[in-house]
């Protein structure tokens, strides 16, 4: 292997170190989710279903990486300041920002390649959501209600998800946006809360900053609180039966747990709540309703 093939290869993995690449885990098994119900509801071949599903998550990841890694380009002046974030991959010079923009356009080209291959109404639609995902990186510069972008951000992703499948919109699916986006405001707002003198600091907003942190953690609880009824409404809205349900009772168990492990006056354990918790809320989510959608088939 050449020395230029290495170098490449290394800024590469740098570059899915600073996005925190694994965490694509997050929002990709709610949308895999919603096209799962799609294909039942649409009754689509087998063949099929797996080719729309490879180009969703080509589409989820591409759009993913352009988002994570325009806000590192555009925070990275910040994180250059605050002593929690000044070791990232940016601020450190570990990567150029030459090559991260590269990999921000490729990572651009592959979602709207996705799109076109999905069809036309998610090719006219990604220019939209591309523009959301990228602005969302500025909120936190003028609206404390940041951590709300970013939920629909996230929350997206299941209605795009069901345009895939069926190419049109069923108001049903944004049950499951609705939650999504209640549980990504919810755990950002917990996180933000590492950064409350940072952003005091620099006239940054966050409800942590605007609210103080015990009261921004009661607001990511009441947050939360909805997520499982919107779970349930969703679960109704489909005819969906006793797996669901149990999938709705672990994530409302998940969150609860989160909660716990969050204080006003004891943020040691944010990083345990914020990727830990979460990721098994979306991976637990995914392998409880899955299966419920396997067990009932394709509609008759």
């Amino acid at each position: 292997m050449g020395a230029p093939l290495c170098r490449l290869l290394r800024k590469l993995r740098l570059t899915l170190e600073m996005i925190k690449f694994e965490h694509s885990v997050f929002a990709l098994p709610f949308a895999l989710t919603a096209a799962l119900l799609a294909v039942r509801e649409t009754g689509l071949s087998a063949q099929a279903a797996l080719a729309k599903l490879g180009w969703i998550i080509v589409a989820m990841v591409g759009a993913r990486s352009a988002a994570m890694t325009f806000n590192r380009l555009t925070d990275a002046e910040l994180d250059a300041r605050n002593p929690r974030t000044a070791a990232r991959h940016l601020p450190a010079g570990l990567l150029s920002r030459r090559f991260a923009w590269g990999f921000l356009a490729v990572s651009v080209v592959a979602f709207f390649l996705a799109a076109r291959a999905l069809n036309a109404l998610c090719l006219k639609l990604a220019p939209l959501a591309l523009v959301l995902l990228l602005a969302y990186s500025y909120t936190k510069r003028f609206t404390a209600l940041s951590h709300f972008v970013l939920g629909l951000c996230l929350g997206a992703a299941p209605a795009a998800a069901w345009i895939a499948i069926e190419g049109t919109l069923d108001a049903r699916i944004l049950w499951l946006t609705a939650a999504v986006t209640l549980w990504t405001a919810g755990f950002d707002i917990l996180y933000a809360c590492q950064d409350y003198e940072f952003d005091l600091r620099e006239g940054l907003h966050s409800l942590p900053a605007r609210l103080g942190i015990a009261r921004a953690l009661r607001v990511a609880r009441w947050l939360h609180a909805a997520v499982p009824i919107c779970l349930l409404a969703l679960a109704s809205g489909f005819r969906l039966g006793v797996l669901s349900l149990a999938g709705v009772a672990a994530i409302a168990g998940l969150l609860v747990y989160e909660h716990h492990l969050v204080k006003p006056h004891d943020l040691s354990r944010v990083n345990a709540a914020f990727f830990n918790v979460n990721g098994y809320v979306s991976v637990l989510f995914f392998l409880f309703w899955g299966a419920e959608i396997l067990r009932l088939g394709v509609r008759g």
